[in-house]
């Protein structure tokens, strides 16, 4: 076909494209269709492949016209977008569908045109990235974190053991319970009712919060109370309403921390002789955390000044991809999907607000993500074998492993993520390189870590 193009940007990142497919195109289209159906249909009073053309068009006047418009159409956009010289914030993006915008009507006597729009890459255009003064947040270790480390690792190493027959519940043990809960109507859902419950008093696992009942009942006691839940509470069946409960403690037993002391080290890895080794390998595993964090930080508040002088429209459809992709990602981290996942979300309160805050989140990752894409073709930065030799000699000793076994998980594909991966990390030294960071306000060590803003 000789398809001419017109191409009109619009104001949110997408296009109108016109199409116009000369009439004589549009002719020979229409009767190669009809040469397929003459070949395919069968009609009473007809052999197979014998049925003349006036009778299908008789027959099925409209419907071929309907069918022949759509492949036209179709092949007229293919035959468009698979020039390879169309540029690339010109072509529609892969979750942006073309949506015809005129009613197409099948004249032999003019010449076919076809409205579309669809979302397109957005144009970015950098402002000021260099010369910046970037103030970050920052934390350093210190000896609570290590010594709460420690307590991690006494937690994992304690052994547990029965509590006499006699002993009360305390806080700190771990109980075994038989537990049903009773509707308003004295019923008992099965989901409500479990038996060989197993959790520590206090711990916060327990989502029904009676950790205080249990305090103090004794091996084998059974003890019903009521129990009043806040109107904000996080299970929306007994938010604001007044349960009645039966429990029955068939098991309890109590940690018995060991000492902190050489032994424990020793017990940890034997490559630890005394409790200094332990501690030393606590404080390099938490400076590898904090650098990690803290890299990310400074690239994050970096991104945040260039985006205020970078303008981007984000096209609905880029949106659209990222929200699901999120609810996906969260979705698999419940061990459900994402319809399930977004009904949860939906019989609760807020679910408005919540679904705005994802979308302002979706569009920053997606303006801070197109400012660095932005940023690799502008700088065209390249990455030698030899450079991912090293990273993968680098990802090896990190992880106390040999750098064959390393390379036993990078297929082609992922050594192409590799190479952009360090693509990237070479772009954010640069970026360091050419402002000014410097640090500002310190933070508690585990809150900093934990921040995800």
């Amino acid at each position: 076909m000789a398809v001419t193009k017109e191409i009109k940007r619009l104001d949110k990142s997408n296009i109108n494209l016109k199409l116009t497919v000369p009439k004589a195109d549009v002719r020979s289209q229409y009767n190669d269709m009809l040469g397929e159906y003459t070949k395919s249909l069968q009609i009473p009073g007809f052999r197979k492949g014998k049925v003349p053309q006036e009778v299908l068009e008789r027959k099925f006047g409209d419907a071929l016209k309907q069918d022949a418009l759509g492949r036209i159409a179709e092949n007229a956009l293919k035959e468009v977008f698979s020039d390879e010289n169309m540029p690339r914030n010109e072509r529609p993006l892969p979750y942006s569908t073309p949506e015809i915008q005129n009613e197409l009507k099948l004249d032999f006597e003019q010449d076919l045109e076809i409205s579309v729009v669809y979302d397109v890459l957005p144009d970015v255009k950098i402002g000021s990235w260099k010369g910046l003064n970037i103030e970050y947040p920052y934390a350093e270790i210190t000896k609570e974190d290590i010594d709460r480390e420690l307590e991690i690792i006494r937690e994992r190493n304690a052994v547990v053991m029965d509590r006499d027959n006699d002993a009360a519940a305390k806080n700190g043990d771990v109980v075994t319970i038989n537990y049903q809960i009773f509707d308003e109507d004295g019923s008992t859902p099965s989901d409500l009712k479990r038996d060989d419950f197993v959790f520590t008093l206090g711990s916060g696992t327990n989502i029904y919060q009676f950790d205080n009942e249990i305090e103090g009942m004794k091996k084998g006691e059974t003890k019903e109370f009521e129990k009043k839940y806040a109107d904000d509470f996080s299970e929306a069946a007994f938010a604001g309403k007044t349960r009645k409960f039966q429990i029955t403690l068939t098991a309890l037993k109590e940690k018995k921390l060991p000492e902190l002391d050489d032994d424990l080290a020793q017990d940890v890895d034997e490559k630890f002789k005394i409790l200094d080794d332990l501690k030393n390998s606590i404080k390099e595993k938490l400076e590898k955390i904090l650098e990690t964090r803290l890299r990310s930080v400074k690239t994050n508040e970096l991104l945040k000044s260039i985006m205020e002088n970078t303008p981007v429209i984000i096209p609905e459809s880029m949106i659209k991809t990222e929200v699901e992709g999120r609810l996906r990602r969260l979705a698999r981290y419940y061990n459900t999907n994402a319809e399930m996942l977004i009904q949860m979300m939906n019989a609760g309160e807020g679910h408005d607000e919540r679904e705005k805050e994802w979308r302002e989140t979706a569009q920053k990752a997606l303006h801070s993500r197109l400012i660095m894409e932005t940023l690799l073709e502008e700088q065209k930065i390249e990455i030698t074998d030899d450079d991912v030799e090293k990273e993968i000699e680098r990802i090896a000793d990190e992880n106390g492993t040999e750098v064959s076994e390393i390379k036993k998980h990078y297929d082609d594909q992922a050594l192409t993520y590799l190479k952009e991966e360090i693509k990237e990390q070479r772009l954010i030294d640069i970026m360091f390189t050419e402002n000014t960071m410097k640090q500002g306000k310190k933070e508690n060590y585990l809150d900093f870590i934990s921040n995800n803003s």
